[in-house]
């Protein structure tokens, strides 16, 4: 029988080896007293590191035990590949031979992976320039880069390293990679299922056999991460519908001779569909079991449910913790009666001890100061443990918006069995933005919009945005601040300052203009965790720049008051965001009112807005958007509605398919006015793009949008109101957020000005 050895037993023998010979050499010098130290072959290392690192020193005896001591202290430092001592009288010559040092380190042949993070993950394993060169750690390179092809489903990858010597005993390192082709997913095909359809399975899955979009998703690679996760949704889906003896026996994943195709096989068994017949409390329920039975979500006679199940153990846990409880344990065990295929369950609950939190951390803020996380949280330290602080604590982080995730860990305290550290981790994102939006008509043709924006300015938490429209009939000039902890008690502080040059649209080319420049200050005060209040108050001053074709409208409006308002507005809001999700929300509810109130100044009036937005999932994969915006704005003091204060609607982010700003009254010459009332309505049913599987970042949406505006003397007339539908694309994109809506008007009336194709566009660096 033949045995072969693994080349990584045979080096580390061979380097053992290498060091009993020349233990040995060492051995071999007779005993003396040192009366100095010569070292020979330094080429970069300085002396000193070889006195500082050597257990021998000037004036010590000499002997086998300190010599093999010796170099293994100098080969540990890793600069050396050779060491030996010798003696020359009673002068120690210390030998030794400089590994070459790395001079440049390249990648040939990659396309999957970024060349310069590929360089910066090298440089944190060791391998950049100026680091002595350890064929070893390069060996472990070329293994980790083949591992990390192998999990974007190249199989068929090679990796060879080149390490070319070079003068002044340096060395080139080059990775030629040859990538090939990636290996595809064609067969996804499970066996078993009797209650439901294979296709039906296979939805579930984030991978599959590929689309016509595959090439962007690509979820027709395999990973072994996402088939694990795919499992436990297959597992969820079974678990959750009442088939609570579900396993799933067996996984084949096979690969192609060339490394290109790859067939999943699963057998599974689904069992009988059980239905829940009771549930029991045993256990310690702190003499609160009627509060802890109004948290249960299963109920008698449905199907048993896996999700309800854990659902219910969560919220026990939780209110364990509110008490303080962070140790507490709670067990649903199944009582399954086989013959009629019921279940009783019974929720075992051990409360445990009660403990306090020493300390609360803040782990991978790299940018964002401390102060910035610490201050949304809500659990203090040196107080009794309280999940919900705790989870409140979580989401205010999260919602600042500045982290791609928040997790909270609870460690135990080492010898203090009734203290815990708590623990809060954070993910930084981008928090810059550059906002660009487009727009055509055949009035305005081409109008561009432009922003910038940084949320979290200098890691203090800060706001800081501009705002440009070079649309030909609205222009905007924007700077926005807003420092959100103005006071230690999280009163926000924003200051406003803006430029504004509008006209309404006006086929007929005239050169009037409405300037209107202004400042605000404006406080948000948190009067809960949902709840905001916004007051503030500023100086505006609008001028009506007289020019031809000027509606009458405005001529009247500068004739009555003045071609120049200059106006003290009080503002006051209030706010309520539940969303799950600013981009792509699948739940959750946004509602937002505003009111605007000048009471002295040229301008005497009041103007409200309320809108609210519901998101209603469906399932995983489909979400119905509700939007409803009301506005309403009155005169005072017996003056008229400011004409320069009207609503204006039409276009993306009212009623798309028509024209930017064009609906409502208009002037004998056909130009529009916008009005003291408003109303919008929108409904959406968004789904995933066919071929993207689960993907939430690249989906369709087909909509119904409905609105108008009224003049300060008409009637809202619902039966006056403008409708269209349309389908679009949302694609959170490597630029950024990307909207496109082809709209038909469905009510329209004469006049009307339509717009049928419209997107925007944004980015982040």
């Amino acid at each position: 029988m033949t045995y072969s050895i693994p080349s990584s037993l045979l080096r580390k023998t061979t380097a053992a080896a290498a060091l009993m010979l020349l233990a040995k050499l060492s051995w071999a010098l007779d005993p003396f007293t040192i009366q100095d130290i010569r070292v020979e072959g330094l080429q970069r290392v300085e002396p000193g590191t070889i006195f500082a690192s050597m257990p021998l020193h000037v004036g010590e005896d000499y002997n086998d035990e300190k010599g093999s001591a010796a170099i293994r202290a100098l080969f540990a430092l890793g600069l050396f590949k050779d060491v030996r001592l010798e003696a020359n009288g009673t002068v120690l010559v210390v030998v030794v031979e400089e590994r070459p040092t790395i001079a440049n380190v390249d990648f040939l042949g990659t396309k999957e992976f970024d060349k310069d993070a590929m360089k910066k993950a090298m440089r944190d394993v060791g391998l950049t320039e100026g680091r002595p060169y350890d064929k070893a750690l390069t060996d472990r390179a070329e293994q980790e880069l083949k591992r990390q092809y192998i999990n974007k489903s190249l199989y068929a990858a090679e990796v060879v390293t080149t390490v070319t010597p070079i003068e002044r005993n340096r060395v080139n390192l080059t990775f030629t990679v040859t990538e090939g082709d990636a290996a595809k997913i064609k067969e996804i095909h499970i066996s078993g299922n009797k209650d439901f359809k294979e296709s039906t399975l296979t939805d579930l899955f984030d991978q599959d056999t590929g689309g016509w979009l595959s090439w962007y998703t690509k979820s027709d690679r395999y990973s072994s991460s996402k088939f694990n996760a795919d499992l436990e949704t297959l597992k969820s889906y079974y678990l959750s519908r009442g088939y609570l003896e579900f396993r799933i026996d067996s996984t084949e994943v096979s690969i192609s001779p060339d490394k290109e195709r790859i067939s999943i096989n699963l057998q599974i068994h689904e069992g009988p569909k059980y239905v829940v017949s009771g549930i029991k409390l045993e256990g310690n329920y702190l003499e609160r079991e009627d509060e802890f039975k109004s948290l249960i979500s299963i109920k008698p006679g449905e199907p048993y449910n896996a999700d309800r199940v854990t659902e219910t153990t969560k919220r026990f846990t939780d209110h364990f913790g509110s008490f303080g409880y962070a140790f507490s344990r709670v067990e649903a065990v199944p009582e399954i009666d086989r013959e009629n295929n019921r279940v009783d369950l019974v929720l075992k609950a051990e409360p445990s001890r009660r403990a306090y939190v020493r300390r609360v951390n803040v782990a991978g803020n790299n940018r964002t100061r401390d102060e910035v996380v610490r201050r949304e949280i809500r659990q203090y330290e040196a107080s009794w443990y309280d999940s919900d602080k705790i989870k409140l604590s979580r989401d205010r982080v999260d919602r600042l918006g500045f982290f791609n995730d928040v997790s909270v860990d609870t460690q135990e305290v080492p010898g203090a069995p009734d203290q815990v550290d708590v623990t809060m981790t954070v993910q930084e994102k981008p928090t810059g933005s550059l906002q660009l939006g487009a727009g055509y008509s055949s009035a305005e043709k081409v109008s561009l919009t432009f922003g910038i924006k940084q949320e979290n300015v200098f890691g203090s938490g800060n706001y800081l945005g501009i705002d440009v429209n070079t649309s030909k009939y609205h222009r905007t000039l924007v700077v926005s601040t807003t420092d959100p902890y103005f006071t230690p008690d999280g009163i926000s502080r924003t200051y406003d300052m803006y430029y504004r040059t509008d006209r309404p649209y006006d086929e007929q080319g005239g050169n009037y203009q409405i300037v209107t420049t202004g400042a605000s200050v404006r406080f948000g005060i948190p009067f809960s965790e949902l709840d905001t209040v916004y007051v503030g108050g500023g100086l505006e001053n609008t001028r009506i720049k007289l020019g031809t074709n000027m509606p009458a409208a405005y001529l009247d409006y500068a004739t009555r008051y003045g071609d120049t308002s200059l106006n003290f507005p009080l503002t006051l809001g209030w706010s309520r965001d539940s969303r799950d999700s600013a981009l792509a929300p699948n739940s959750g509810r946004l509602q937002k009112l505003s009111s605007e109130w000048s009471l002295f100044g040229d301008a005497r009036y009041l103007k409200g807005n309320y809108q609210i937005q519901q998101y209603l999932p469906l399932n995983k994969r489909y979400t119905i958007a509700l939007n409803g915006e009301a506005g309403w704005g009155k005169g005072m003091g017996g003056r008229v509605f400011p004409v320069f204060k009207n609503y204006f609607s039409g276009g993306l982010g009212s009623v798309r398919g028509f024209e930017q700003n064009t609906l409502g009254p208009r002037d004998v010459t056909g130009a529009t006015l916008g009005g003291a009332k408003k109303v919008t309505l929108n409904a959406e049913f968004i789904g995933p793009m066919p071929g993207t599987g689960n993907d939430r970042t690249f989906r369709w949406f087909a909509f119904v949008d409905a609105g108008n505006v009224w003049g300060d003397e008409q009637d809202l007339k619902l039966n006056e109101m403008r409708a269209s539908a349309g389908i679009g694309l949302s694609w959170i994109s490597p630029l950024g957020p990307l909207r496109l809506a082809y709209a038909q008007p469905v009510r329209k009336f004469t006049g009307d000005k339509i717009q049928k194709l419209q997107f925007q566009i944004g980015t982040s660096f």
